[in-house]
């Protein structure tokens, strides 16, 4: 195990990880759930002050329970809010991994279209309800990408790290996946996952997975508006 990698690593906790994978797992069958419903999300998703009220409220519960089940370690160990080990390294890894997860959305959607199964992406721009849009923008490409990589990257991370780097790299992965609930999209979602998850152990850090997952969902909805 490299210096970097061995700063991820503490001691294992199994009731936290057992109560991670629980929250986790209630997740992923929440999603699924939604799914097989059949339940039909609204073309003008991004469009609606509502869609944005939920993300708070809902990134906001997800956030208490992962404070609960961090409680008793140090914050800033327990989700890897620490500096990077090294800031070139890190400079010339960021843009290496999301260069690698455009690269593999783009041959992926050649077979499967992903991104229409979720449906978080508005089809078209309308600049009369922008405000309702920017609210939107900022939950998807700030709160989402805090939240869920203090779930995967943060607190996953560190919980499975004691039982081998690449154990936490590809648990949190793909259980990053699955608590998409999709079915088209959990192959390139998880390895979406796998890919910061990787990042996360050569920097040492959330922040670079923070911003690279940041940077992708901000630029998925840019695309999205301006080549309509």
């Amino acid at each position: 195990m490299s210096p970097v990698e061995s700063a991820t690593v503490g001691r294992r906790s199994p009731g936290r990880l057992a109560g991670w994978l629980v929250f986790v797992g209630a997740l992923t069958a929440l999603g699924y759930a939604a799914y097989f419903a059949d339940t039909d999300t609204p073309d003008d998703l991004a469009y609606r002050y509502s869609s944005s009220i939920a993300a708070v409220v809902q990134f906001a519960i997800m956030l208490g329970i992962l404070l609960l089940i961090a409680q008793g370690l140090p914050i800033r160990d327990a989700f890897g809010l620490r500096a990077p080990s090294s800031w070139g390294r890190a400079l010339v890894l960021v843009p290496l991994t999301l260069f690698a997860i455009w690269g593999a959305s783009v041959v992926y959607a050649q077979f499967l279209d992903a991104g229409e199964e979720q449906g978080l992406v508005p089809e078209d721009w309308d600049s009369s309800r922008a405000g309702a849009f920017a609210a939107y923008f900022v939950s998807v490409a700030i709160l989402a990408p805090v939240v869920e990589e203090l779930m995967y990257r943060g607190l996953g991370f560190r919980l499975l790290a004691p039982y081998g780097t690449w154990t936490a790299i590809l648990v949190t992965g793909v259980l990053f996946g699955a608590a998409h609930g999709l079915v088209i999209g959990f192959p390139i979602l998880s390895l979406f996952g796998i890919l910061l998850g990787w990042l996360r152990s050569k920097t040492a850090s959330v922040y670079p997975c923070i911003l690279v997952h940041a940077i992708f969902n901000a630029t998925a909805l840019t695309v999205s508006v301006t080549l309509a």
